[in-house]
């Protein structure tokens, strides 16, 4: 099923990049005039407001059971948790949490590590997102982890708003077991997407790949209607996603931390 549009807030964020000037690498591509985000690490020992917005007090629409709650976004032992729980806010009975970068950003490799929630009817998702509400047409890319089958990670890319570029991958142990490498390098004519290090698909075909700058999203939502695409939800228990690490590296630029895929691509 392909997965319906959504609508995100708009606020903005980002550490001032340690970049290398273009003109000083042969062949890099010019970044997106919009993109006003350089590269960084991001390990979570603390949270940073003026980098990430946290969503509060809405939600994303009817396919939504949950309403976002910074509540739900806390630093653990472990780094960011976004969590999942029963509780009424506003229109939904359930609350969940989600950050977003406050700036943009746009071609270059993107990073996280991270476990996933468990349970049927829940989305644990690293994308990177730009939309209406920033003026933008609808582009996206994206890992999400359904908790219908967390063996496996969906893969998608949206222009202008059109997706159906969906695409499941294996997660060897489960991606709810334990922490899991994710990354997608996106340049002008392609994508490469990787879990643990290791490429499992590619984009070439250009109207598949965005062009816009976009905001990082890490997110934990739930839905009662999209029992197709994400299963029949089922609550039992409260429940997160936990994320380690967080990264960006502009194109052109070399690997930043020892297990990123940049240190280990010919």
């Amino acid at each position: 099923m392909t997965k319906k549009a959504i609508l995100r807030n708009s606020s903005t964020r980002v550490f001032a990049g340690m970049a290398i000037a273009i003109g000083m690498i042969s062949g890099q591509a010019s970044a997106q005039p919009d993109a006003t985000g350089g590269s960084f690490v991001e390990n979570f020992d603390r949270l940073d407001t003026s980098f990430w917005y946290v969503s509060d007090g809405w939600n994303n629409g009817g396919h939504q059971n949950c309403t976002w709650s910074k509540r739900q976004v806390r630093i653990g032992e472990k780094g960011l948790e976004l969590g999942f729980t029963e509780g009424r806010i506003g229109e939904r009975d359930y609350a969940c949490g989600e950050i977003q970068t406050r700036k943009r950003f746009g071609y270059g490799t993107y990073e996280v590590r991270m476990k996933t929630a468990t349970g049927p009817g829940l989305n644990s998702a690293f994308f990177t997102y730009i939309g209406p509400v920033d003026k933008k047409s609808h582009d996206e890319i994206d890992f999400e982890v359904l908790g219908k089958n967390s063996a496996q990670v969906q893969l998608n890319q949206y222009v202008s708003a059109k997706g159906g570029n969906e695409k499941l991958v294996s997660v060897s142990g489960g991606a709810d077991e334990g922490f899991n490498d994710y990354a997608f390098i996106w340049e002008p004519d392609r994508i490469r997407y990787f879990v643990n290090g290791k490429q499992v698909h590619e984009v070439t075909d250009k109207a598949k790949i965005p062009s816009n700058a976009q905001k990082i999203f890490l997110s934990l939502w739930g839905t009662d209607t999209l029992r197709d695409w994400m299963g029949a939800f089922s609550y039992s228990a409260p429940t997160s996603m936990t994320v380690e690490r967080v990264a960006f590296t502009a194109l052109g630029e070399g690997c930043r931390f020892p297990e990123s895929v940049l240190c280990t691509l010919d």
